[in-house]
């Protein structure tokens, strides 16, 4: 089994479910360092901001797990606040740069295109630890997860009994597959999947029983 960076015990996640797809924003507070993190700033940024606001720490990235319109709408007014490039894995490039024209194929507002920067590879530092990044294409090409002990930010990749749709382009359910086999299912059985849509749940419940990727298939 794979056993991901350990971080400092005070570590505290929040999720935030925002927009009209209710999207699970991620905000991961270390209070010993005063730090922050948001991953997947998907939409109602003032939501978001007074999140980070109150949990009385400095927001030091703001990431995304892939560059899907519903995971990234708020980045631009995040940063209007907070003066921070949105990191994200080369591949997803393209799906961030064309942001308004994807909200308005699904018939919602524009907004501005965030100012972005690619992810680091490997880990990111972060309240006196790492996060670990993961490659995880199928969903989307650049998809990441953002891996610590104990725990997932697995974004569209897996949910609890199901996984992410791959019609869309980028989309590839072999290597979706792959990913959530290699990347997923080698963590710990006990490891909390915090994925971008619903409810947590456990690399062993998913391993165990998720109907489309499972030991028995």
């Amino acid at each position: 089994m794979t056993h991901p960076a350990g971080p400092p015990a005070d570590w505290r996640l929040e999720t935030l479910v925002v927009g009209p797809l209710q999207m699970n924003a991620q905000l991961l507070c270390a209070p010993g360092a005063a730090e922050a993190v948001l991953i997947d700033p998907g939409d109602d940024p003032d939501v978001l901001l007074d999140a980070v606001a109150d949990s009385g720490c400095r927001l030091v990235a703001l990431a995304c797990t892939h560059g899907h319109f519903d995971h990234v709408s708020a980045a631009a007014a995040v940063q209007a606040v907070w003066d921070l490039p949105l990191l994200h894995h080369p591949d997803e490039a393209a799906l961030i740069a064309g942001l308004a024209s994807s909200r308005a194929a699904y018939g919602f507002p524009p907004v501005r295109a965030p100012r972005c920067a690619p992810l680091p590879g490997g880990e990111l530092p972060f309240g006196g630890g790492r996060l670990r990044i993961a490659h995880a294409p199928g969903h989307s090409r650049g998809h990441v997860l953002f891996v610590w002990e104990g725990h997932a930010l697995v974004g569209d990749v897996i949910f609890a009994g199901s996984v992410g749709r791959t019609d869309l382009p980028g989309g590839d359910f072999t290597v979706l597959e792959r990913s959530i086999r290699r990347e997923v299912y080698t963590l710990n059985d006990e490891t909390v999947l915090h994925p971008g849509h619903g409810p947590d749940t456990t690399v062993g419940r998913e391993r165990r029983s998720n109907p489309y990727v499972s030991d028995a298939g």
